[in-house]
């Protein structure tokens, strides 16, 4: 049975508050699992796309029926983060030779009975019950209370993805966004140059100052940035594309770079 995952509203900066527990943002897929009374085992990407034939290794997975976890499913890199290509290329594959991890943060239901309206900390408990032992398949989130500045600062020197924030006593509301739930992303920041945009789908085009090509950015772009670029010189034009006469430069943020080079999920800070 599928229910609609609770997210996040996001925080600028980190803080620390005894009334909210602070966890790890972890890198990959959003997954809802869900072990039905015949003990069949359903999964459910956020949007309600049920992948259970593509991880059949959570088939087995010993809780009891009629339980629904929430948690995010990841694979380790071999420096030991999660790898968010590396994910994405297994959920794309009808191979599962890539060992995957579902770690898990919530508990939606226990044995048939829904704990959605129970405190966070309660639900931490019940889940503490259902899963008391991790393994490499199937593990739980560790968090701390408060201490999410402290927290923060340990994931900026790993590059790790990020930090959550949840208040204790917040119930879980599916399917929305609530403050009660926040994330503090690990932003990277550079310099780049535009060097065209698309002619239909949004998109500017980025490179790095030596012209290596950076990626195309589609997020935050104000429309008086919009229209200031829209004013340059065109030097070439495809069907596609159209290409500046003079790269524009900017600054981005963005979450990492992929294992080719590009910038992933670039958005719009300021001109340069």
């Amino acid at each position: 049975m599928f229910i609609s995952p609770m997210l996040l509203h996001k925080s600028e900066k980190p803080f620390t508050d005894e009334n909210y527990l602070t966890e790890l943002k972890l890198d990959g897929i959003r997954l809802i699992l869900h072990k039905e009374s015949s003990g069949n085992v359903r999964l459910y990407t956020r949007h309600n796309n049920e992948v259970t034939a593509r991880f059949p290794e959570l088939k087995d997975i010993e809780i009891p029926s009629g339980t629904t976890l929430d948690g995010e499913l990841i694979v380790t890199g071999t420096n030991g983060k999660p790898d968010f290509e590396a994910m994405m290329k297994r959920f794309m594959s009808n191979s599962n030779s890539t060992p995957v991890s579902y770690v898990v943060f919530d508990i939606l239901k226990y044995k048939g009975k829904s704990t959605t309206s129970l405190p966070l900390l309660d639900r931490k408990s019940i889940l503490e019950e259902t899963l008391s032992e991790d393994s490499s398949l199937v593990s739980k989130v560790r968090y701390i209370e408060g201490n999410g500045e402290a927290y923060y600062d340990l994931v900026e020197k790993q590059s790790l993805e990020g930090i959550v924030l949840k208040r204790k006593d917040s119930k879980y509301h599916a399917g929305k966004r609530s403050h009660s739930w926040l994330k503090v992303i690990n932003y990277q920041y550079t310099d780049v140059l535009v060097t065209g945009y698309r002619k239909s789908k949004f998109g500017w085009l980025l490179a790095y100052p030596d012209g290596a090509y950076a990626g195309v950015m589609e997020l935050g772009v104000t429309p008086t940035a919009r229209k200031e670029l829209y004013q340059y010189p065109i030097r070439k034009e495809t069907k596609d594309y159209r290409y500046l006469a003079e790269p524009q430069p900017i600054r981005v943020k963005y979450r990492n770079k992929t294992k080719t080079g590009l910038l992933r999920l670039p958005s719009f800070m300021q001109s340069a």
